[in-house]
């Protein structure tokens, strides 16, 4: 989020686009692998929707033929989405990939994703330990 304010700020916003359609295209490829992958290591886990794997394979052709084509014709954009999306590796090794951390950094992390659930309103946080009716 402070990455894309800096952009906002310092950059265009079509390039902030340029950006996040790249993040996008590279995420939803990682997606689509991991289906596949998880398709041939685990066929028998429950799914509730199940499509031929010639679907997967085919949209990942098109996806591959994109991501070479965006990282040839401006690598610079996908090189600036790369390091916007490698921002979130330090965010999570604290975050979760730290077990454990020492009680200010609990805290802290409590009260910036406190601060954020207000902020956006997307979850009302609870005063007590337990939910009230």
């Amino acid at each position: 989020c402070l990455a894309t304010l800096i952009i906002m700020l310092v950059g265009d916003t079509y390039t902030l686009i340029n950006y996040v359609s790249f993040i996008n295209y590279l995420c939803y490829g990682v997606t689509i692998i991991g289906l596949i992958v998880l398709r041939w290591k685990k066929p028998k886990i429950f799914r509730p929707i199940k499509v031929n794997l010639l679907i997967p394979i085919t949209y990942l052709a098109f996806w591959a033929f994109l991501l070479i084509f965006s990282l040839y014709s401006e690598p610079v954009v996908c090189g600036v989405g790369l390091i916007i999306i490698l921002t979130g590796v330090p965010v999570f090794f604290l975050g979760v990939y730290w077990r454990n951390k020492p009680k200010c950094v609990n805290r802290l992390i409590e009260a910036m994703t406190c601060w954020g659930q207000k902020l956006c309103f997307v979850v009302y946080p609870q005063e007590g330990g337990a939910e009230e009716e």
